[in-house]
Order: C-alpha cells, then structure tokens, then sequence
C-alpha cells in the first residue's frame, strides 16, 4: 500500500515474558525459507505460501520498480499465467510496460545574471515530466514560499521567473495543506510561470548537489505524453537572488521586478523499466464476454537499503513503539520499562537464532500477499467448468508504491474498453489480521485491531450500493464468515486509505470498486515484513472471498447499478 508516510509468534511478546516468547517463536514462527510443492487449481493456504516464498524473497531485492528486481517479479507472474493457460491482454503479451523515465540535472547546466555565471551548486532543479522550456525571462518576487494569500495575478507572472523567498517554519499539517484550495489557487497562480525559484535558506551541499546530478540514483516517473508542460523549480543560492535584485529580499516588495534570469538547464533522461501483468479469462456467455470483472494487486514494493539493520531489533522495537511500522511516528527514546522489554525479548531472539542483518524490505504482505491471491484465483478460474459468464481481467499494477503509477497507467490506457470493466476488486495486504496487529486508527481516535474473522472493506459503496450488499451477501452465503471493518472507509479519515490503492485508478472513471485488505501491522514498510510472519490459512479465505465475489459479479444477470455520484477522473481522491 502507498505510504501515508497468522504465523505471528513474535507479537505475542507484547503480551507474554521474554521466556515464553521464545518457545511460542519457536513452535508458531514459520522457517525463513521455503520450497513448497506445486500449486494446485483450489485456492489454499499451502499454495499461497509456495507462491509468496517464492515472490518475497530476497533474491526479488524488494521489487521497486524502475528496477530489474521488478522485473524479475513480474517475470514470475507471467510465466504463471502463461502455463495456467490465461489468454494475454497486455501490449506486449501478458505485460504492460509503462513509459518510466528517469531525470537529472546536467552538472554542466548555468544560470547567468548581467555578467555573473553561476553552475550546479549555487543552484539545483527540480525537473517536472515535461518542462517549459527557460532560456531566458524576467524574474518577480512572489513573496514568501506556500504563502497562499495576496496572490500575484496571472498577467504579473506569465512568462517570467517567480522568485520567492524561503518558508522558514515547516507546514503543521502538510497533507491538509496539500489537498487545500487555498494550495490549489497557489499552483493555479503559477500555472504560466516559465520557471519557479526558491532561495535556499542555507547553503546547498555538495551532496545535495551530487544527488541533483545523479541519473544512476534518480526517481523515475511517468512520462505522460499528454500532460501539459510545467515550469521547472530551481533551488537557488541567497547569492543568486541579490544579482537579480540587486539587494536583499528583505527590501523587495511583492510584485516587483528584477533583472533578466539567462538559464542554460539542461536535463538528463534515461529510461527505466516497469510493467503491468494482464490477463483474461474469457467468459462464457457470448453476450456478456465483451464485459470484464477485474481483479488486482500491485506487483512492487519500496526496495532495499544500503545500511543492513538487526531485525529482529527492528521487529520488536517496532511491536513495541511503532505498532503501524511506517504509518507510526518513530518515538524520541523508549520508556525505561520499554527498553527493558525490549532488551530482553531482542536477548532471546538473538540467543534462539543468532543475529541477523537485513536491508531487504521483502513486502510479503504489501503487496505479496495480494499478488499472490490474484494468481491463485486465475488458477482456480483457468480450471473452472463452467467458466463464468462475463469474463475476468486480472491486472497486477507496478509502481503502486510510487503512487498508483500501473493502475493509473492502465486505466488511462485500458488494453480493453474502459467502458466494459463492469467492477474491480482489489486486494493490498491481505495476510496479517491478528488481534495483536494495529489495523489502522480510528478517526474519532484509537486504534483499530484484527481479530480471528477481521477483514477491512473500503470503498464497496462508494459507487454502487449494489456492489457493497453483493459482498455482504456472498460473505454470508459462501460461508466464509468474516467481520467486516468500515472504520477506514469513514470520509474524511486521516489515513486516507481509499486514495491510497490501485481500486482508486479504477473508481475516478466510475468503476464500482471494492477494496479488502486486512490493515496495517507493525512491519510494514519495514525490513521484517516477510513470508514467515504471514497468516496463510486467513490469506486463502480472502481469496476464496474475492473468488466467489467474482463469479457473483460475472453472473448477474444485468451489470452492477451505479447509483452514486462518479467523480471527476482528473481531479483529486476525496476520503
């Protein structure tokens, strides 16, 4: 799942003595590595963990993508659908590939003021996918940076190089702020902007600069061919903005004009690697086949790091003071009765199997487990006599992490009519649940909690009342018995959990979506989220859950009523 920032023997430590932890890691802890047998048409929880051994692995270093890793994942995923005998729906075969580029600044860039050149390291850029070309223009002081009041109108800043003063105290809520119209009209004001600048309020490093100019290390992006151009950010020296005005900010008023900006930037691009895995199972009802249910997960997690920790360190410190791993703030120090649990119930690890250094963040259930449960439902679906009656398009997105890069991606460029994906269900993390795991936080506060038949369900309403009830139904009937969590789907959560999953791609073009997803834990988006701590029994039942809803779906006798207002496919997710 992107960042808002049970075999689980270890997390009865938060509960138990250091002793006994050891002997209930001892019996209930699965090993660390795993060759299972192979996989079988019905969904079970022995397949699953086959699959997911295989596919969270080390040797998959954490399948960022725009990486070879990725691709090595995906490349597991093709070659399984491939021999269940799925029919190819990318555009190249079963995959997808997504225009991923990579930027850099040319170290050689300048930026020139009357007769004063300055390089790389009195300034650095930030490059947008497509930048507005700057050779030279006029600069006027904005102001102060993020300041959304007393805007400069569009006719001031057309053309010119706005310059702006730095924000000297940090945001206090910079995701409220983000998705303000206060912010909205920011950006609107500067939409005709040939450039951005901002001073830097201290001055920029040679490793700032280094990591400016470094292709080999540069986050790509999605280079959508049909997005307007936007005006390059430059960072800039206090140095380059008293050449343009010929004295301190300080004395310049909002508005005011300064000198001619010569710019020579120039950009460095590479192409990277990432695609989405596609798939069909045809229906069999010749009317309906030309309809789609669609069924996904998203295929990459964040990577790895270069600076290996213990992690069974990081596990417990985690269980202990970071309950929703990433999605928890990092406390200053542990209490005294903290650190004494934590040092013993790490002392007993340590002496039960030794230290082990890790910096592999594995994503077994972010988004292993879903991954994996797409590829048991098209297995137990390949097999199936009859086949359903509209056909079912599987889609495992890439870049998810990145911020929905493949599912947006696809549903932008659909490899079938847009218009005949009837619903999708989409699963992300579906494989911890537990009653010791934190599942997410309330929003009228506290924390929510997993529970033997727990299962969150987010979004099912939010188009189609219809598509809700229909799973509440088939929960019922199929007699898979889970309790269903809304707590997360609640509007205006703060943990954002609708907007932040590949059913959201989905859902802004009108498809009814449903999202489950057994919620937040302690490992994740940590080293120690890995097969071994993964609920494989509650995996299969999600599974067979969202297989069974499938086929529901696939033979309605009418598509899904729509009954809720469909949102605008450009603009902003609203939890």
């Amino acid at each position: 799942m992107t960042s808002f920032r049970s075999a689980a023997g270890l997390a009865l430590g938060l509960l138990v003595a250091a002793p006994v932890l050891a002997r209930a890691q001892r019996a209930a802890e699965l090993p660390r590595k795993y060759a299972g047998a192979p996989t079988v048409p019905a969904i079970t929880a022995a397949d699953l963990m086959t699959r997911l051994y295989i596919f969270a692995d080390d040797s998959m270093m954490g399948r960022s993508v725009g990486t070879a890793y990725n691709l090595k994942g995906t490349a597991y995923i093709e070659r399984e659908v491939r021999r269940m005998g799925l029919e190819p729906a990318g555009t190249d075969g079963f995959f997808q590939d997504l225009p991923l580029f990579a930027r850099a600044l040319d170290s050689a860039s300048t930026l020139t003021v009357d007769a004063t050149t300055f390089r790389v390291g009195d300034f650095i850029t930030q490059t947008p996918a497509r930048m507005r070309p700057l050779t030279s223009a006029t600069v006027i002081f904005g102001g102060t940076a993020l300041d959304t009041t007393n805007l400069l109108a569009a006719e001031q800043v057309k053309g010119r190089v706005v310059l702006f003063r730095p924000l000297m105290a940090p945001l206090t809520n910079a995701r409220s702020f983000s998705r303000s119209e206060g912010f909205k009209r920011y950006l609107a004001s500067l939409s005709g902007a040939q450039a951005v600048m901002v001073v830097s309020p201290a001055p920029i490093s040679p490793m700032a600069a280094r990591n400016a100019t470094n292709l080999a290390g540069a986050r790509a992006t999605v280079r959508n061919d049909a997005e307007v151009e936007q005006p390059i950010t430059i960072l800039a020296s206090p140095a380059i903005a008293e050449a343009l005005f010929g004295r301190p900010l300080d004395s310049v008023s909002k508005g005011a004009l300064g000198k001619t900006l010569v710019a020579n930037v120039r950009v460095l691009e590479e192409r990277r690697p990432g695609r989405n895995v596609v798939a069909i199972v045809p229906g069999s009802d010749a009317r309906l086949k030309g309809q789609y249910i669609a069924i996904g997960a998203h295929n990459d997690h964040i990577g790895f790091d270069t600076h290996p920790v213990d992690h069974d360190s990081i596990r417990v410190f985690n269980m202990i003071a970071r309950t929703q791993g990433a999605d928890s703030p990092s406390p200053a120090a542990l209490t005294a009765e903290q650190s004494a649990r934590f040092r013993s119930m790490v002392d007993s690890l340590h002496a039960l199997h030794g230290v082990r250094r890790d910096s592999i963040f594995n994503g077994a259930d972010d988004d292993g487990s879903g991954s994996m449960s797409v590829l048991e439902i098209a297995e137990s679906f390949a097999s199936a006599k009859p086949k359903p009656k509209r056909s079912l398009l599987f889609v495992w997105h890439t870049g998810e992490e990145a911020g929905l890069w493949g599912s947006e991606y696809f549903t932008d460029h659909p490899t079938v009519s847009r218009d005949s994906i009837v619903a999708q269900l989409n699963m992300d993390m579906v494989g911890r649940g537990a009653a010791t795991d934190v599942t997410g936080e309330l929003k009228e506060g506290g924390l929510a909690h997993g529970g033997p038949d727990y299962l969150q369900l987010v979004g099912s309403r939010r188009l189609s009342t219809e598509l809700g009830d229909l799973i509440e139904r088939v929960n019922t009937t199929s007699g898979r018995g889970f309790t269903f969590d809304y707590s997360q789907d609640a509007n205006g959560h703060p943990q954002n959990i609708y907007c932040r999953s590949d059913h959201y791609s989905y859902a802004r073009y009108g498809i009814p979506v449903a999202f489950l997803t057994t919620g937040g834990h302690s490992d994740y988006h940590q080293v120690t989220d890995e097969p071994q701590y993964i609920d494989y029994g509650r995996m299969a039942r999600v599974a067979t859950l969202v297989r069974d809803a499938a086929l529901a779906l696939s033979n309605l006798d009418h598509r899904i009523v729509v009954d809720k207002a469909k949102p605008d496919p450009k603009g902003a997710c609203v939890q």
